[in-house]
């Protein structure tokens, strides 16, 4: 059994963790494999914080134990008493592996389960985290480059040595990036693509040719700075085929994403939302005309789409938008890499490149 101390070992094989930090604190940086079981609630972390810095150490224990008792303790304890069944091989975890997660521990022995902690808790997990994706990203890397519609995240995905920015970052890095699955803060970001780096320790990386944000979340500067001197291989694919992916990818699937997580209704609103907000946030860069031209094709396929099921109308506003916009912003950013680019194909030629 782990001690508590070998960390890499512990996000690299998703060993769960109960993590009885605050939700707050949660939300500000997380392991993947985390269970957030708090201790203390927001409010009563801010109480015993307040009290600790006016009355010190021994009187914000005492609140701390006042705030947490009874019925309250109870449910915390059984809480944590099912999942430490539910998973033998974990851990707790607090902030630091002081008090929080000492006090956890001590009431589940009382209740006859005999649970480790970590030791160092989240923060040096956390250590762990940003040190192995440092060394993880030295190592070489080849980044898929392509139009929008080339179908670089498949290929990433479907590569050993492939790691998904975009899924990781649960955005697809445009404005229509967004996904039903919320942006994670930045740390729980770099905690996530740590842990799929130790856990592949690949060779080499196969990364898409991304910016330096996803969305809100923005890459690592040594993985950027690995990237930045990487060699790039080109998708070129036909328009056609191109529009046809994303016709299913953002048509398609989005409204069936949407379709099974909020109902048909308010379903059909969000998804309508999503697309309209897409054009929206691109209006000053399409310039406004064009931006009202777009929207109005827009408004026909998606009433097109209520009435018969069909995604094809989407097709007349999306042609110009990658004609007008994507792709001549995509060509200029690559022209300035021309230098790095050491491979062109189609889909299936990059495909069948990256595996030799």
């Amino acid at each position: 059994m782990n001690d508590g101390t070998d960390y890499r070992a512990i996000l690299a094989t998703d060993t769960p963790l109960i993590d009885v930090r605050a939700p707050v604190e949660f939300a500000q940086g997380a392991m993947p494999a985390a269970h957030n079981l708090p201790l203390m609630n927001d409010d009563e972390r801010a109480a015993v914080g307040t009290c600790y810095k006016r009355q010190g150490p021994e009187a914000a224990l005492a609140l701390g134990h006042r705030l947490v008792s009874g019925e309250t303790r109870e449910e915390r304890l059984e809480a944590w008493r099912a999942a430490c069944l539910a998973h033998p091989q974990g851990y707790l975890c607090c902030a630091r592996g002081g008090q929080r997660s000492h006090i956890a521990q001590a009431w589940l022995k009382e209740a006859g389960v005999d649970y480790p902690l970590i030791v160092g808790g989240y923060k040096a997990l956390r250590q762990a985290a940003i040190q192995a994706t440092v060394e993880q990203a030295q190592k070489p890397s080849v980044l898929i480059g392509g139009c929008t519609g080339s179908g670089k995240t498949l290929l990433v995905k479907a590569h050993p040595e492939g790691v998904d920015l975009e899924g990781l970052a649960h955005h697809r890095g445009s404005s229509f990036g967004r996904t039903l699955a919320p942006q994670l803060s930045q740390a729980s970001f770099e905690n996530h693509l740590a842990v799929e780096l130790l856990k592949k320790n690949a060779a080499r990386w196969v990364l898409e040719d991304e910016g330096r944000m996803i969305g809100s979340n923005h890459l690592p500067e040594c993985l950027r700075d690995r990237m930045a001197q990487s060699p790039i291989v080109v998708v070129e694919d036909p328009f056609e085929v191109r529009l046809e992916r994303l016709r299913e990818e953002y048509f398609e699937q989005m409204w069936q994403a949407f379709h099974e997580a909020r109902g048909e209704e308010a379903g059909w609103l969000e998804y309508r939302d999503y697309l309209y907000h897409g054009l929206f946030a691109i209006r000053r860069r399409l310039g406004l005309q064009r931006y009202a031209e777009l929207t109005a094709l827009l408004d026909s396929a998606l009433d097109e789409q209520q009435r018969t099921g069909s995604t094809g109308a989407h097709l007349s506003w999306l042609a110009p938008l990658l004609n007008d916009y994507y792709d001549p912003m995509y060509r200029y950013q690559l022209e300035k890499k021309a230098e790095k680019i050491v491979y062109r194909g189609t889909y299936g030629d990059v495909a069948e490149w990256l595996s030799r």
